[in-house]
Order: structure tokens, then sequence, then C-alpha cells
């Protein structure tokens, strides 16, 4: 069956943890490299898992993307952001033109930007992304409905979202593409990310809810409000991603959990963002656990909970550089050093290959 005719359930059910044998294989191998043992620590474990999704002790992820989705949320209204609503489209068309800071580092790592309408409330001229970017259009409604008053979307709309990203994503595998970023962009996303973060991960709604785009303390205290009333209004049921993301979520949150099941059924590394690409993740993680083995935590935000959403899935960030940006630029950034890893299994000499004394089989145990 073709990936545009799969369902959630077929997704779900298609998806496999990576192989431990390649995983062992691989260690087996850096036990040999000719340096002292794991010494470039964490690399290591990055490349192992690497061997264990791509099958091989060589991996390459020199291919690679970043999805910005984009989309507008009801909650705006509630007074939760520094900025105004009109400010998520105005920033789709300078992804599109290539002149966001994810342009920026994305071009600096050598990974294409593509740039993906899941719901804002403008319509984005398809002419406005030529020459500088790739625009795709998934637009499953314009904006979410208010989280404090009722649920943000309809379940029908919660699985054309997550769908959408997956067919989104494996068109980008489709094309080559070794290793996808998740990125997002829509005013008063954090907002819906800490419902979901809350509602998942049972962390309290004060240690979760966070300044976002840098929120005064008044408003601070509204948007945890706010938090707190979209979890009684809707009542979200944790063991049920779809639901948390009907009730409390965003469409491009729901696109990027897409990207991280897409990633999981094609055995591809996903590399997330920050705070709104983990609460993607979060809810595909809800809907097939075994999806973390090919995800990669780019970075802890200085967004509040985003620590205690990383904890919950069981992913060390990679980077921690206090950035707060979102867009993806926390994603790209690590994918240089993910790359490293790559490139340290696959080219440093063994001990044997480089003729220098001292190599060992002995394979030592995992920190």
């Amino acid at each position: 069956m073709k990936d545009e005719c799969l369902g959630i359930e077929e997704i779900v059910r298609g998806i496999r943890g990576i192989d431990a044998e390649w995983v062992e294989e691989a260690r087996r191998r850096t036990a040999r490299l000719a340096i002292p043992p794991r010494a470039l620590g964490r690399l290591h474990e990055i490349s192992e898992r690497l061997c264990g999704i791509f099958a091989t002790v060589s991996p390459d992820v020199t291919r690679r993307a970043v999805i910005v989705m984009a989309g507008d949320h009801g909650v705006a209204a509630e007074g939760v952001s520094a900025f105004p609503q009109e400010v998520t489209g105005e920033m789709v068309r300078n992804f599109v033109r290539g002149g966001a800071a994810i342009n920026v580092l994305a071009r600096w790592v050598g990974a294409e930007v593509v740039v993906a309408d899941m719901g804002i409330i403008p319509e984005i001229d398809d002419s406005v992304s030529e020459p500088h970017g790739r625009f795709r259009r998934c637009k499953v409604g314009r904006g979410t409905a208010d989280i404090a008053q009722g649920p943000a979307m309809s379940r029908g709309q919660a699985v054309e979202s997550i769908l959408n990203g997956f067919r989104l994503a494996s068109e980008q595998f489709d094309r080559g593409v070794q290793m996808l970023g998740t990125g997002d962009m829509g005013i008063a996303n954090t907002t819906p990310s800490a419902a979901i973060g809350a509602a998942v991960t049972g962390v309290s709604v004060d240690a979760m809810v966070g300044r976002g785009t840098g929120i005064g303390d008044e408003a601070l205290a509204v948007k945890r409000r706010v938090v707190e009333r979209a979890l009684m209004v809707n009542k979200p049921d944790r063991s049920d991603g779809i639901d948390v993301l009907a009730k409390v979520g965003g469409f491009e949150i729901g696109g990027i959990a897409g990207c991280v099941l897409a990633g999981a059924y094609r055995r591809r590394p996903v590399v997330i963002d920050g705070f709104i690409s983990t609460a993607g993740a979060l809810i595909a993680h809800c809907l097939c656990p075994q999806v973390v083995d090919y995800v990669f935590a780019g970075h802890c935000s200085e967004e509040l909970g985003h620590r205690a959403m990383l904890k919950h899935l069981g992913l060390e960030p990679i980077l921690d550089l206090r950035l707060r940006l979102g867009e993806g630029t926390g994603a790209a950034l690590a994918m240089g050093i993910i790359e490293s890893a790559a490139r340290v299994i696959r080219e440093v000499l063994t001990f044997e290959e480089a003729g220098v004394s001292g190599g060992t089989d002995v394979v030592p145990p995992l920190p």
C-alpha cells in the first residue's frame, strides 16, 4: 500500500523498533576505533543509534531537510502571546522567501527548508516561494478554535493533520532525504503545546507553562489560567493521542506528529526542535511508543516544561543553548552534530586499519 493511502492504524502497525543487532555491531566497531574507549562521548551513542536505524555501520545523513509546519490558533484571542496573530502569516512569507533564522541556519548545515501551511488564516501565494524555497499547502482549516472554550478541532481534522504531516515527510524521504528536522510557526502555539504537555505527562500546569515569546508576569498568569481551563473544559484522554490533539492541540502540531510517525515507519531519523515539536512527538508517542527509537531531540529550549516533556519521552537533548525561537532552528543546529557522529563511525579508522597498537574487541558497557 502506498504511503498516501495509509491510515494511522496501518502506519502504527508498520512501525518496528530499530535493529538491535546493528546497534551491537556498531558498538563493536566503536570499540575498535583508534581512539580511547568512547572518548567522543555521546557522539558514539548517536552514531550507534543511526546504525540501528539504517541497518548499516556506515550511516549517511548528508541529505537533509527541515519541514516548518505553520498554523494559527484561536486561543490567541485570550491574550497569551506577545505578538498579534497576523505575525504567523507574515513569518510564513519570510520563510518561503528564505529570510528567517531557520533559512540561515539550514543553509549553513546544508538542509533544505520546506514550509507547510497546515492551517494558517491567510492564503499564501505560491509565487512568493520562488526561487528561494519550497512551499506546501496542506491546510486543514483556517486556524483552530479557542481551546479555552472547547475543542481545538474535530477528531477528523486531528487525523487529517497527522496524515498530512506523514505524507509530506514521506514525500521528502522519497526524494532521497536521509534525515528530517521538524519546525513550527504559529502565534500562541506554546499554549496548546503546554496543554498537550500537561495532559500527557501529568506535570502541573504551573511547571509546564512558560513565557513563550517573552510575555510578562500578568500575561503568564493569564496563560496558565487559560491552559487550566482548556484542560478542565475539554478533558483530553492522555491514552488517546488523537483525542489530546483534537481537544487542545494545533494543526501544525498534528503535522509534526505525522512527521515523527513517517520517520519511524520509513526507518529514518527525525530531529525534533523545541517545545512545539516535542508536543508533536508526544502525540506520536501516544499513538506508538516505538517512534522514540527514531527521534533525536535537537535541543532543550528555555520554555519551562520542555525538559519534562523530553524526560517523558526518554530523550536527552543534543544541545542546550537557551534557544526559544522555534522554526526548527535547534533541529538544524543539531543536524551538524548528528552528521559528525555518522562520520566518526564511518570514517575513523580502527586500530587494525590504522596500524596502531592497543586495539581490543572488548565492548565496554554502556554508561
